[in-house]
């Protein structure tokens, strides 16, 4: 029976070296592509794409719009009121 586990014993660190080894390549790699990783992000952070910078001109261009459509409306309420006072419409503001 001592001769069973002693061949066992043995036996099993060079079943499991495979385990430790693939192990240890995969750190290895890990390790050695972190600071890619790290840097792509970093540069895909600091850069718009094109799709970006064309949503952020519109969200731009959005808000522009609207601010003339309530400039527009603001403008018409105050003429409106102007003419039920009998005054002439004010001029547009600036």
């Amino acid at each position: 029976m001592s001769m069973i586990l002693r061949t066992l014993f043995l036996a099993v660190p060079l079943l499991l070296g495979g385990c430790v080894v693939g192990t240890l390549a995969s750190t290895a790699v890990d390790v050695v592509t972190l600071p890619v990783k790290v840097v792509s992000a970093g540069v895909d952070a600091a850069t718009i794409s094109q799709s970006e910078a064309d949503q952020k001109r519109g969200r731009e261009v959005r808000k522009a719009e609207e601010k003339a459509g309530r400039e527009a409306r603001d403008a018409a309420k105050r003429c409106k009121a102007a003419e039920q006072r009998g005054e002439t419409c004010p001029p547009p503001s600036e």
